[in-house]
């Protein structure tokens, strides 16, 4: 790792356990507001989403501490719409879930042929936000419909 820009690579890090701990947040408050007949898998799908985005939170700070940095104590952003329909829900998810995404995309870039540990923790964190981003996508759809729902 000596051809890495640590104290770099510890920000992006950092950035993404930000953002990841806002992804519990999120994914708890939304887990709270969902009503109707979808209601019980729904929750229990986001309460699922909350627990993973706090194991990426996780990983992302043991990382941290691994180049000799200190884990954030800040919360990446979260801003209440108050939009609580269901799709304004997913939607609201897959924009920060493409925030996060573009994250470990910035991580990729940086350590790149430099760092076998960290491109390819980067590599795994982009294959499971993209896998995400698809279900939510396909969540979106209508019955029936085939062609992407786009942002």
């Amino acid at each position: 790792m000596e051809n890495v820009d640590k104290a770099a690579v510890i920000g992006v890090l950092n950035k993404i356990m930000e953002l990841e701990l806002a992804g519990v947040v999120r994914y708890t408050h939304y887990s709270l507001m969902v009503y109707g007949y979808s209601r019980i898998p729904i929750v229990s799908w986001m309460k699922t989403n909350a627990e993973e985005s706090l194991q990426h939170a996780m990983k992302a700070g043991e990382l941290v501490t691994l180049l000799g940095g200190h884990p954030s104590l800040k919360i990446g952003p979260l801003l209440e719409s108050h939009q609580h329909d269901l799709g304004d829900i997913m939607r609201e998810s897959l924009e920060h879930e493409s925030v996060a995404k573009a994250a470990y995309y910035e991580l990729l870039h940086m350590t790149e042929g430099k760092s076998v540990l960290l491109e390819e923790y980067a590599r795994n964190m982009i294959v499971e936000e993209e896998m995400h981003a698809d279900e939510v996508n396909k969540m979106l759809r209508h019955p029936g419909q085939t062609d992407v729902f786009c942002v």
